[in-house]
């Protein structure tokens, strides 16, 4: 069975695209207020100041419409504020985490999305499309999806619609790092250095994994700290799980499943660069 991550459906953007236009609008109308008082107030000093402050708040306007979302999800693990607090973010569709080209390329075509009105075009893409996809997340190759599976669905959502994370493969739950029982944890021995350094892994075994699956791991070591106790444990040991089945390798005794991930990760790095 594959790991499934909930899509996220129209309800749970509605409310995320709620608030990031609530702050939005406050936004411009504390930029207006001071444009109201500044701008008039230059005119005392001649049109030419008068000008280049409202090319200043022309530009700043542009700025805020296209750079809002976009850096928003691309240095904000793919949420903005109003994900946040819907608990959705967006994700490349091979499962990791999206870079600014994506997340610019997405919002470039919000404006197709909004079209009518109020992105009629966008709730009608999502209907349609089997991933919940809007045209800005088609052309983009993202997916908005839900960060826990525990989450109630908002509005009467379901979650029938789910993504199935690539090269995963569910397995037992596996403890985290410095569990009860899993040998060191990540900061282990104050002398020693982080722990994955200290575990060899056979690199014929290493050479079976693909590009793919260092996308899955960076993504997991990129989200792991957003997710709760039990989701992080349990996606561990699934990746860990799937990375042994496909490459043969084993972890180690005495060393935990997320130091064993960390180690695959160097380690797989060092063997490209070494090809």
């Amino acid at each position: 069975m594959a790991i499934e991550l909930p899509l996220a459906g129209v309800g749970s953007r509605f409310i995320a695209i709620l608030v990031d236009y609530l702050i939005w609008g406050f936004v411009f109308l504390i930029l207006g207020i001071v444009a109201a008082i500044i701008i008039p107030a230059l005119h005392f000093f001649g049109g030419i100041s008068a000008n280049w402050a409202i090319g200043i708040f022309v530009l700043i306007v542009f700025l805020l419409q296209w750079g809002y979302f976009a850096l928003f999800e691309a240095f904000g693990n793919g949420r903005t504020p109003g994900k946040r607090v819907a608990r959705i973010r967006v994700i490349h569709q091979s499962g990791r985490g999206i870079n600014f080209v994506e997340a610019l390329a997405r919002n470039l075509v919000r404006f197709v999305d909004y079209l009518p009105g109020f992105y009629a075009v966008g709730i009608v893409a999502i209907f349609l499309s089997r991933r919940n996809q809007r045209l800005g997340d088609m052309v983009a190759g993202t997916l908005v999806v839900r960060d826990r599976e525990v989450d109630s669905p908002h509005w009467g959502e379901n979650t029938s619609r789910t993504f199935t994370a690539p090269t995963l493969i569910a397995g037992s739950p596996t403890p985290l790092a410095g569990s009860p029982g899993t040998g060191p944890g990540p900061w282990d021995g104050p002398w020693g250095g982080p722990p994955h350094l200290r575990v060899v892994l056979p690199a014929p075994a290493l050479a079976k994994l693909s590009a793919s699956d260092l996308e899955v791991l960076e993504g997991f070591f990129a989200r792991r700290l957003d997710m709760d106790l039990t989701t992080r444990a349990t996606l561990a040991g699934r990746i860990a799980s799937a990375l042994c089945a496909k490459s043969g390798l084993t972890i180690p005794q005495d060393t935990s499943v997320e130091t064993f991930l960390e180690a695959v990760a160097h380690q797989f790095r060092g063997l490209g660069r070494m090809n």
